[in-house]
């Protein structure tokens, strides 16, 4: 449904008496405007149900396990009454929203494991939800109202989480390309709010130097009863496990850190809902996939949704004691 964002109307009353042109007059301006639904009237989300925001631009399928899988930068609608965002990124993560959906089905038809899942189907022309709002909507009403309705879905999600289980897990869908240099890497990047230079220090030193409540998986590492350089990358790191099942990952054993080559550790979202400084317990984690072997086609976003639910299932059950499948 399109909702016309403002009606102005302006009242101007010439009066003309005996051929004499008097001074115009204007009653005060009048502004209607046309508002939308209050934020949260679509629920209560229930499982096996699918809540759509206004427009369509946001789409909330509410699960019954501890994660969260948000996809923010693969959608492809572009509204004519949404203009386009005229400074920022506005490249597409292609096919994330798919492989998104492939990991919700999977872990659904295999596990009966259904996570939380938010999309945002606005062309990133359109709308960025891994940003601020400022940057994200530029000011534009119904851009900013999926923009409130994307992060509300995320913290009711969080919420249901929060009541059913002590911990969880936010995951960010994105994807990435080429390096500035042409360069291709073909391994997944694991954001977790640690820079590159943070990541190439050794473990000795992020073990007794780094500030642990300065990443997005602080309530993870206190749970977990492993180091906080075993968590990032050692044999049950989320970026290990992705490699015994041929996805080469950053961090992990095999590659420990970018040393110093581009990486991308983590954005708005890996932030604000997961548990840096915050110290909760929702941890995050930002996964930037290559295209190719993950991204290109419906069997490779299907063998890595595969994958990535082994992957979730062993990481819950070593860090966090939870098991997804009892």
């Amino acid at each position: 449904m399109n909702y016309s964002k403002y009606i102005i109307i302006s009242f101007l009353l010439i009066c003309s008496c005996n051929k004499k042109t008097v001074e115009e007059e204007y009653l005060p301006e009048v502004v209607i405007e046309v508002g939308f639904p209050e934020l949260g009237s679509d629920g209560p989300y229930e499982i096996n149900k699918v809540y759509n925001g206004v427009g369509n631009y946001t789409t909330y399928y509410p699960g019954n396990s501890p994660i969260i899988l948000s996809a923010p930068h693969g959608g492809d609608l572009t509204p004519d009454d949404i203009p386009n965002r005229t400074w920022g990124t506005t490249v597409t993560d292609t096919n994330t929203k798919q492989l998104t959906l492939a990991i919700m089905n999977f872990l659904d038809s295999n596990y009966n494991v259904k996570p939380h899942v938010i999309i945002n189907n606005l062309k990133r022309t359109k709308l960025d939800a891994n940003r601020d709002k400022a940057e994200a909507a530029q000011g534009d009403i119904s851009a900013e109202r999926a923009y409130d309705e994307y992060h509300y879905y995320i913290s009711k999600a969080k919420e249901k989480i929060l009541t059913q289980y002590n911990d969880g897990l936010f995951l960010d869908i994105h994807g990435h390309g080429q390096n500035p240099d042409g360069f291709y890497d073909l391994r997944t990047w694991l954001g977790y709010l640690l820079s590159s230079s943070e990541l190439d220090q050794s473990d000795e030193e992020l073990d007794t130097e780094f500030d642990i409540s300065e990443s997005s998986i602080y309530g993870l590492v206190n749970k977990s009863s492993e180091k906080f350089s075993e968590v990032l990358r050692g044999p049950n790191s989320f970026g290990s496990l992705l490699e015994e099942r041929g996805y080469e990952s950053l961090p992990s054993i095999v590659s420990p850190s970018p040393e110093g080559m581009r990486y991308f550790s983590g954005g708005y979202n890996t932030y604000v809902h997961g548990s840096a400084e915050t110290g909760g317990s929702i941890s995050s984690i930002q996964l930037e996939m290559p295209a190719p072997g993950i991204r290109q086609n419906a069997t490779e976003w299907n063998d890595f949704a595969q994958a990535l639910s082994e992957v979730l299932i062993i990481y819950f059950k070593v860090h966090l004691n939870i098991d997804l499948i009892e």
